[in-house]
């Protein structure tokens, strides 16, 4: 997945796991109010995990050779 639009689409999706494990675990540390989420250690569990996964793939999209670009 080289094409410019897959390392698009990896950012974007990355963007938005790691904002939504943000929120999910600040819901489980009970930071956020105003949920059935919030003060359950469920939620920051896997808010910490999501977000891990956002970063991953953030970084696997940066780090994608760009279209035409040779490595030497």
């Amino acid at each position: 997945m080289t094409s410019p639009s897959g390392r698009i689409a990896l950012i974007t999706v990355g963007v938005i796991a790691l904002i939504l494990g943000g929120v999910w675990a600040g819901q489980g540390l009970n930071l956020i109010p105003g949920s059935f989420m919030t003060g359950n250690r469920m939620w920051l569990s896997i808010g910490l995990i999501l977000a891990i996964v956002g970063i991953i793939l953030i970084v696997l999209g940066l780090r994608r050779p760009r279209h035409g670009r040779t490595s030497r």
